[in-house]
């Protein structure tokens, strides 16, 4: 993984043509191709239309049912309503984790933040247990810092 490239090819998809969702599916990609421990890499943006309410943006990975989450449920939800970064380590061990896929061992999810308000988050999803280091939460962070300028 090399993060300096990854966040500069951030840049340049933020920086290009295209719609928000075009450039948000351009960095699901980027970020699926570039870290081999990604296994499912999307989105959930913040509903404008319906309070307290996420909705599935774009994504790389398998098919999920969870295309609407409401804050405080599962992982998704928890960052949601507390505007904090979670690592989960081992799913198994998480009482609120919402099952996408039996494959799934680990989670990460970045709220997206501009100006004190939230946007959505970034959702990575592994089937490799423990799979979420230091460096991939800064890079995550980082991305999502960089991702924030699109809204």
């Amino acid at each position: 993984m090399d993060k300096v490239n990854i966040l500069s090819r951030v840049d340049i998809i933020i920086n290009g043509t295209g719609t928000r969702d075009e450039k948000l599916q351009a960095i699901c990609q980027l970020l699926d191709s570039s870290v081999n421990v990604f296994d499912w890499t999307g989105f959930y943006l913040d509903d404008p239309d319906e309070e307290k309410m996420l909705y599935l943006g774009p994504y790389v990975g398998e098919a999920t049912d969870h295309t609407r989450i409401p804050y405080g449920t599962g992982i998704c939800g928890q960052a949601a309503d507390t505007l904090d970064t979670f690592v989960v380590q081992d799913v198994a061990q998480a009482d609120n984790y919402l099952a996408c896929s039996i494959h799934v061992k680990s989670e990460i999810v970045v709220p997206i933040m501009k100006d004190g308000r939230f946007y959505g988050e970034l959702d990575i999803d592994s089937h490799t247990k423990d799979a979420f280091t230091p460096e991939i939460r800064e890079l995550c962070e980082s991305v999502c810092n960089k991702v924030a300028r699109l809204f």
